[in-house]
């Protein structure tokens, strides 16, 4: 309870007893039944109270993340992550421009280890050379001999 013991409550009713007397001693207690009673109520209106506030607040947390969630734009956010330094937006908006630095990024230019200055420059690759056509060696006949005369 209030951390009484049953010996300290007992000299407590006696005390009581004596103080208020037999015949209002139950009126006395009926009264401190209900004081305590109104103390608990507001005491649970308070911490109901508080606890509307706390959600409350967390609500409105909630509300400006999701606020700033719509408020950011969508498409920039993805184009920022999809080409972050720009150059499909410059290949797109600007086609001359972009085969030249599409040349750029095509021939890398490795620097030559034995003269720091010169840079390396690869060698075109050789033309494909055309197939051959094989004819068939084998002893069939063709079409065109089978006709009738």
């Amino acid at each position: 309870m209030f951390d009484f013991a049953w010996s300290e409550l007992l000299v407590i009713a006696v005390v009581a007893l004596i103080v208020i007397g037999p015949k209002d001693l139950p009126k006395v207690l009926r009264a401190v039944g209900k004081w305590t009673a109104r103390a608990r109520a507001i005491a649970r209106e308070f911490q109901g109270s508080i606890d509307q506030m706390i959600r409350e607040s967390e609500l409105e947390e909630v509300r400006r993340e999701v606020e700033k969630a719509a408020s950011t734009d969508l498409a920039h956010e993805v184009e920022k992550t999809i080409d972050p330094a720009g150059e499909l937006a410059r290949a797109v908006n600007d086609p001359a421009g972009a085969d030249a630095a599409v040349a750029e990024t095509a021939t890398p230019r490795v620097p030559d280890m034995t003269a720091p200055s010169a840079a390396y420059v690869p060698e075109p690759a050789p033309a494909p050379k055309p197939e051959a056509t094989e004819t068939p060696t084998t002893g069939a006949t063709s079409a065109a001999s089978l006709t009738p005369v």
